[in-house]
């Protein structure tokens, strides 16, 4: 593979992804108390240890920039609008822009720093830790619980090199802003008798939440469902194991997308989960693009070709500027 004009060779995935956790973050992300940990989770000792190919090692890491650019703005809609009750929850919008300096002021391209093995830790679980100032960025900007990284081993020229990679959890942020606005949350006698805001731009009666959210995503399936009463992956047609899957995700979306039926397919259940965490996309003229941040082992097991065509899959105009979204915001590239 390219990056940045360099060629290194894919050898393989950290087969689990690393939740971004609250004792990793920096003080004004925090959801608990304390001033959070540098040392970071990443697995358990053992596969920690086979993946980066030594007891007690030093790896060469790096992301890219624009990875983290493209993060931030994945991720703009829960600074701006939070799920969750972060510490600096009145400061979030000027600390995205704040964040988005930092990032904008790296070298473009690959960003080197380096990590180490915490071994002086007892137990099965395996941590990291790094003094880098890069390393310190990536706890800054993170939020936790709907953050993860993903890491990636590649050899360049005879090094292994290892690729991280920051991503929005648009799943768990659906399910926590749907929690917001089903239930409700602590906030002002005002606000709670009159509105909620569901984005930037549009805000609806509080009272009609629940009501919109419930009969809206009905209707968006059974619409679905007309146009398209199978998954064009499978076949499978039993309702039953349909899922009405959106592309632009719903945790980002506002009102008026978040039950536009061209804002979605029906897919069964693996495809529609692939699809939904960003390791499978979609060209405009039907063929799948699938991530490199799957192992080797699962896309050797989920069926599937890179470039296979799929002649059912149904694309329109409308739908593919939400495709171009999801290529752009949600695959994991």
């Amino acid at each position: 593979m390219i990056i940045e004009g360099e060629k290194l060779t894919f050898e393989d995935t950290f087969d689990t992804p690393i939740t971004v956790a609250d004792s990793w973050v920096m003080p004004k992300n925090k959801l608990g108390d304390g001033n959070g940990e540098a040392k970071l989770y990443f697995g358990s000792r053992d596969k920690m240890e086979q993946f980066f190919g030594e007891t007690g090692f030093s790896a060469t890491c790096f992301v890219l920039r624009q990875d983290l650019q493209a993060y931030m703005q994945a991720i703009k809609a829960e600074y701006f609008t939070p799920s969750q009750d972060y510490r600096g929850r009145d400061e979030m919008r000027k600390l995205w822009s704040e964040r988005m300096e930092k990032i904008n002021a790296l070298p473009s391209g690959i960003v080197i720093f380096t990590v180490r093995e915490q071994s002086q830790i007892a137990g099965p679980r395996g941590y990291i830790n790094s003094m880098d100032k890069v390393y310190r960025l990536i706890r800054e900007i993170s939020l936790p619980l709907v953050s993860y990284i993903s890491a990636m081993r590649l050899d360049y020229n005879g090094q292994s090199m290892f690729y991280l990679k920051l991503f929005a959890d648009f799943e768990e942020i659906e399910k926590r802003k749907a929690f917001i606005e089903n239930y409700g949350m602590a906030i002002s006698q005002e606000e709670e008798e009159t509105t909620w805001r569901v984005s930037e731009e549009d805000v609806v009666p509080r009272t009609q939440i629940s009501k919109y959210g419930r009969e809206g995503q009905d209707e968006y399936r059974r619409k679905l469902l007309d146009e398209c009463p199978f998954c064009p992956i499978t076949m499978i047609n039993e309702e039953s194991l349909l899922i009405a899957s959106h592309i632009k995700p719903w945790a980002v979306s506002d009102s008026k997308e978040r039950v536009d039926p061209n804002n979605g397919f029906i897919l069964s259940p693996l495809y529609d989960k692939l699809f939904d965490r960003g390791y499978i996309t979609f060209s405009d003229d039907k063929r799948v693009s699938i991530s490199n941040w799957l192992s080797r082992q699962v896309k050797d097991r989920i069926g599937i070709k890179e470039k296979q065509f799929f002649q059912f899959l149904p694309i329109n105009a409308n739908r593919a500027k939400y495709l171009e979204y999801h290529r752009t915001m949600v695959f994991k590239g």
